[in-house]
């Protein structure tokens, strides 16, 4: 996370195979079900792996996932890649975003040759050089070659921001959403605290189309997610969720969101907000929020995945 927000990461698999790669001495990380399968791979001969972390302006373009006509994130990069240093370099990012949806840390990763000997503050700059200003490299470092930004993420954390002041602000227009009028917060506080733990999010997540929807349905596995961590603040004018969670389904976050707002605004009741967790059956919420006021926050990795 098209955005999920995204496409989850693969860490519910990862512990069905176990063992350790690295001879001894060396920093040991553990095989996953990728590794196992064929489907995590080092760089080529020649080339080195890079770790890059990547802020961006979803506005105006379609999505992080690269397009067969452009204009995607992940096209923007990897041109910046190939206009530094002369090698169709292409990153893999920790996941997708859709279209208009935002990233404070987006984390990718890239195999360039070991000809290019730049350091990390220079391969910032020499990006940033190639890069629109509404897409920057944050940091890069030469990372372990078997780091995969997706399939290491052991979770996410996505913010939400709505706008509550009368009058839309120019300034939060594609940056949040305006809802202006009375809320029911301790509802939106209630609503946050059902959402932590292990629940079926098949009612708060929408079909990219890779499953018909009869099984979907009947595929728990697929759409079972855990949530650590599920808030509400008020900073000034603003409103903001913040989800902290293993791995979130495609469009999972802005229908949360727009079903707790649903609540808040007492078009609907707690036993139904309860109910779109307890009760896989029911139909799906409808309630989307706009991709605008959503915003990838961070990727977390375990310590062994870092290095």
């Amino acid at each position: 996370m098209t955005e999920p927000e995204e496409v989850s990461s693969a860490t519910s698999a990862r512990d069905d195979v176990t063992g350790l790669s690295g001879d001894a001495g060396e920093s040991a990380r553990p095989i996953g079900i990728e590794t196992a399968l064929g489907l995590r791979h080092g760089p080529a001969e020649g080339l080195k792996r890079l770790r890059l972390t990547i802020a961006y302006c979803g506005t105006p373009w379609k999505g992080w996932q690269s397009q067969a006509g452009g204009g995607a994130i992940q096209d923007i990069v990897n041109a910046a890649f190939e206009k530094a240093i002369g090698f169709p370099a292409r990153v893999q990012g920790s996941g997708r975003t859709d279209a208009g949806v935002h990233a404070l840390g987006q984390v990718a990763h890239v195999d360039v040759p070991v000809s290019a000997r730049l350091g990390d503050e220079a391969w910032v700059r020499a990006l940033n050089a190639r890069l629109p200003t509404s897409i920057r490299v944050l940091d890069v470092a030469e990372c372990d070659p078997l780091f995969h930004a997706r399939f290491d993420a052991f979770g996410k954390v996505y913010r939400y921001r709505i706008w509550r002041p009368r009058q839309a602000s120019p300034f939060e227009a594609d940056r949040s959403w305006h809802v202006h009028g009375p809320l029911d917060v301790d509802g939106l506080r209630w609503g946050c605290g059902q959402l932590i733990g292990t629940h079926n999010f098949v009612r708060l997540s929408a079909n990219r189309g890779d499953l018909p929807e009869t099984e979907r349905r009947r595929r728990s596995d697929k759409t079972t997610r855990t949530i650590r961590r599920a808030e509400l603040r008020e900073v000034g004018e603003v409103l903001e969720f913040e989800f902290e969670g293993d791995g979130f389904l495609y469009k999972m976050v802005r229908l949360l969101v727009g079903s707790l707002m649903h609540l808040a605004r007492g078009r609907e009741t707690r036993d139904w907000f309860a109910g779109l967790l307890s009760d896989p059956s029911g139909p799906q919420s409808n309630q989307t929020a706009p991709a605008g006021g959503l915003y990838l926050v961070r990727v977390i990795y375990p310590d062994s995945a870092v290095g």
